[in-house]
């Protein structure tokens, strides 16, 4: 059976960059795909751009409440088999992206995958500054190295654990991974799948301390409560704040 994929997009004045990511969708080898926007309300010729579109292409505006309730309701859209969140600043990273995600997961019987994520920085391609782990459980409650624009889950799994917490501002995604990570181990592709537009408009990257704290505040949630675990996880965010206020003065003395 051919897996059916359900791409969101998420929309809100997304005209600068959204073609790009639209046309990542369209380029695609792969011949299963359902296209679904869901907008904030934009005024800046974003919905035009959509409606402008053919083809198995689903679209729903005026929905508030922020991103995480954005992604729900075009989870809720979806009748695909398999589900990926590729926000509007966002893009594939080659026309083979679907097919390979779908030869890995038939061949594995898999119910979600990752793969890598390159950062769009002023229009160079660049790859992760650190190394990725192998996928355990353990290892991702250290760090959330799982790229949510490289990402495929299926719709069974998110029946089984729920949706994203629309209470939770940044880690939504890393709260996720971590609720369905109990229930079933992903593939893990080495390949670059997509690409994340780093600009200050982007959400975490206009607010990178907000966003470590947020993903703090969701590893503690399934840490291991013993004194150990604890201390190991306090430590580890007490080391990473100072780099990361290290690297946000150092941006700030060369602006």
């Amino acid at each position: 059976m051919t897996i059916k994929f359900s791409i969101i997009t998420c929309t809100w004045n997304s005209e600068p960059y959204l073609q790009q990511s639209i046309d990542s969708v369209l380029v695609q080898d792969y011949p299963n795909i359902e296209q679904i926007f869901v907008d904030g309300g934009s005024t800046d010729g974003t919905l035009e751009r959509i409606q402008s579109l053919t083809g198995n292409v689903k679209y729903v505006t005026g929905i508030t409440g922020g991103i995480a309730h954005a992604m729900n309701v075009g989870i809720e859209m979806a009748s695909g088999d398999v589900i990926a969140h590729l926000h509007s600043d966002d893009y594939y990273a080659h026309p083979k992206v679907l097919s390979h995600v779908a030869q890995a997961m038939q061949t594995a019987g898999a119910e979600w995958l990752f793969g890598r994520c390159l950062s769009d920085i002023d229009l160079q391609r660049i790859p992760e500054g650190y190394a990725i782990p192998d996928y355990s459980y353990q290892s991702l409650l250290k760090r959330n190295f799982i790229p949510h624009p490289a990402t495929f889950v299926k719709k069974t799994l998110f029946q089984r654990t729920g949706v994203f917490d629309a209470s939770i501002k940044y880690a939504m995604d890393y709260d996720l991974w971590l609720r369905i990570g109990k229930l079933a181990a992903p593939i893990q592709l080495d390949e670059h799948l997509a690409v994340f537009r780093r600009h200050s408009g982007s959400l975490t990257t206009s607010n990178p301390m907000a966003s470590f704290k947020n993903d703090f505040e969701v590893r503690m949630k399934y840490a291991n409560k013993n004194p150990w675990s604890l201390a190991y996880h306090w430590a580890h965010f007490l080391v990473r704040r100072r780099r990361i206020l290290k690297g946000l003065k150092l941006q700030g003395d060369k602006s």
